[in-house]
């Protein structure tokens, strides 16, 4: 990256495995000190021993972020634990839709939105409140997906969480880029995460094909891809990078 986290605090929900255990990884072996979230507090738990094991600093908090006070607790754990807050990337999100809109349950349509939508506002809004208190900027980014420009097959709940995110983080990037809050998004595209390896399985669908098809390389991403943007995001690399969705889908979005 050419840029230290040295001193700095990071927060990193969906962090139990995939992406999120990648990412707080890589702040972690950058030198930040590392708020650990995911609802599966074990798993939580035993990504922070792996940072700690390595010399870094770690806390675990076990959250719903979907519930307001939860997510509110757990802002101010980084800042009890920490002192501070400077980075945070909102990564939770679930997925299970196997058909199409009309055939949808009603409470699995809420609880997608619930988890991928209203959990990456409420994360932001008590994220945002303690970067603005500190007053010296911050970087917030947010896990959006390729759905959000195309489409998947049987995914409509899914597909218009992450369009929400997308409208939350340009939103919030225009009303506090003059602030020094710099937020922007990830779009990941077919990275082999556990996820990933659930949905294929639970809809029957071959692994060699799906990464021929979803991306142009002819291989799934992998976790540590996304972990890398999403440093480079939160860097002083990207001082002038606002507002921005970062597809890394191996030129899926460009075919």
């Amino acid at each position: 990256m050419g840029t230290s986290f040295e001193g700095k605090v990071a927060l990193v929900t969906g962090a139990a495995s995939g992406m999120g255990r990648a990412i707080s990884l890589a702040f972690a072996a950058e030198g930040a000190a590392v708020l650990v979230v995911d609802i599966d507090g074990a798993g939580a738990t035993r990504t922070t021993e792996e940072i700690t094991s390595a010399g870094g600093r770690a806390i675990a908090a076990t959250t719903d972020v979907s519930d307001a006070g939860a997510v509110e607790a757990m802002v101010r754990a980084a800042v009890d634990a920490f002192g501070r807050l400077d980075h945070a990337v909102n990564n939770a999100a679930i997925e299970g839709e196997s058909g199409p809109l009309a055939d949808i349950d009603d409470s699995e349509f809420d609880r997608i939105i619930a988890i991928n939508l209203r959990g990456v506002y409420l994360c932001m809004k008590h994220e945002l409140r303690q970067l603005v208190a500190q007053g010296d900027g911050g970087t917030i980014v947010n896990l959006a997906s390729t759905n959000a420009f195309r489409p998947q097959p049987n995914q409509a709940a899914y597909t218009a969480s992450k369009h929400g995110v997308l409208g939350l983080t340009r939103q919030a990037a225009m009303d506090y880029a003059a602030r020094g809050i710099r937020i922007n998004a990830i779009c990941p595209g077919a990275i082999d995460t556990p996820m990933l390896r659930g949905a294929m399985e639970r809809r029957g669908r071959d692994p060699q094909e799906t990464a021929a098809r979803l991306s142009g390389l002819g291989r799934f991403g992998e976790v540590e891809e996304i972990a890398r943007g999403a440093l480079w995001l939160s860097s002083d690399a990207s001082s002038f990078t606002v507002g921005h969705a970062l597809a890394i889908d191996g030129g899926y979005l460009a075919r």
